[in-house]
């Protein structure tokens, strides 16, 4: 898989889970490559979410929502997750 599969399928399952006004998804790989940790195919992306459902909730209820949502993708392919929600 690479980064853009990786950003429609997220998008895509966003947006059936939630409803999300705007998703903004930037890769942040590049940030980590000489790491020792860093392995080919697993990416680290950073999510800005606006959601009027999620800011009805608590930070960390949005949080554990979205990782529920992405958890194969999380498993699979991505390394490093930052959300942000607006």
């Amino acid at each position: 898989m690479n980064i853009n599969q990786l950003i429609e399928i997220v998008k895509t399952k966003l947006n059936k889970n939630i409803a999300c006004d705007k998703i903004e998804i930037e890769d942040k790989t590049f940030l980590h490559k000489n790491h020792k940790t860093h392995e080919k195919n697993k990416f680290h992306i950073k999510l800005i979410i606006i959601s009027r459902d999620l800011k009805k909730t608590s930070k960390l209820d949005a949080t554990k929502t979205v990782h529920k949502i992405l958890q194969d993708e999380i498993k699979n392919h991505i390394h490093s997750i930052q959300i942000l929600f607006e």
